[in-house]
């Protein structure tokens, strides 16, 4: 007995179909791995064999916000967008805010930060044990308690940032697109593996006060208040950046005091 040869045939254009849907299947096989960050040599840090610069007089780079809560804030944003885009998570348990980010700078006329926000009006206080989990991160990564008029990365602005090395200082940029100055600095006491250093904020009327944590649980007062006008309402929050414009690092915040009243700073 003879077995019957069957041939299945199949007219071109099905042809053609079969072998696209077949290409279409191996492609993520064949694709290239995405091309790295393209950073301008402006917007590198300063080192040995680079002097830190500002951004040219025209950048900008639109925030991009994700209004979902976390924790006591309200939404967070990628304010400037860094080439890396940042995250955020929270802990419930134990009441702790980690924040990844990329991000040139925040100084200058602008800025490149992940930043945890809530809206608010009147007074504020707003304080935070901070912590930078990996000892090797560059030495002007920077925490900040922030208060901001709005969410545009040349934004007007005061915040008290604790740097990697550990120098502790307020900062004001007192209209939009101006550079920040800075108001008072302390040396600080480091702020290196999971050795906390508690920093305080606080808004009363239009006095911002920058208060930093001692040995025996008290907070010091340092420097002069600000004097700074916002209108209502404002955004008020926990903030990191890298520095580095295109490498991600890692920040800290436990122990988060937000209020909306002075004299809550502890």
């Amino acid at each position: 007995m003879v077995t019957p040869t069957v041939r299945l045939t199949m007219n071109p254009s099905c042809r053609l179909a079969l072998v696209a849907l077949l290409l279409g299947a191996a492609t993520p096989l064949l694709r290239a791995a995405p091309p790295s960050p393209v950073v301008p040599d402006w917007a590198q840090p300063g080192s040995a064999t680079h002097t830190q610069v500002p951004p040219p007089a025209d950048f900008r780079r639109a925030t991009t916000t994700f209004a979902t809560p976390i924790g006591i804030f309200e939404g967070q944003s990628d304010v400037g967008t860094a080439v890396v885009p940042g995250s955020a998570g929270f802990d419930g348990k134990t009441g702790q805010y980690t924040i990844h980010s990329a991000g040139y700078n925040i100084w200058y006329f602008r800025d490149e930060f992940r930043f945890l926000w809530k809206k608010m009006s009147g007074d504020v206080s707003l304080a935070a044990d901070i912590t930078f989990p990996k000892p090797d991160g560059y030495d002007d990564r920077k925490i900040v308690l922030i208060v901001r008029q709005d969410l545009d990365d040349d934004a007007k602005e005061i915040m008290a940032g604790l740097h990697g090395a550990g120098l502790i200082h307020m900062a004001q940029r007192p209209t939009k697109r101006a550079d920040l100055e800075e108001a008072c600095r302390d040396k600080g006491t480091g702020a290196v593996g999971n050795k906390a250093v508690r920093l305080g904020l606080e808004k009363h009327g239009d006095s911002f006060t920058l208060f930093v944590g001692q040995p025996d649980g008290s907070m010091k007062q340092v420097g002069e208040p600000v004097i700074l006008k916002f209108d209502a309402p404002f955004y008020v929050g926990i903030g990191f950046t890298s520095h580095l414009p295109a490498t991600s690092d890692t920040g800290v915040a436990s122990k988060v005091v937000l209020e909306n009243a002075a004299g809550k700073v502890r």
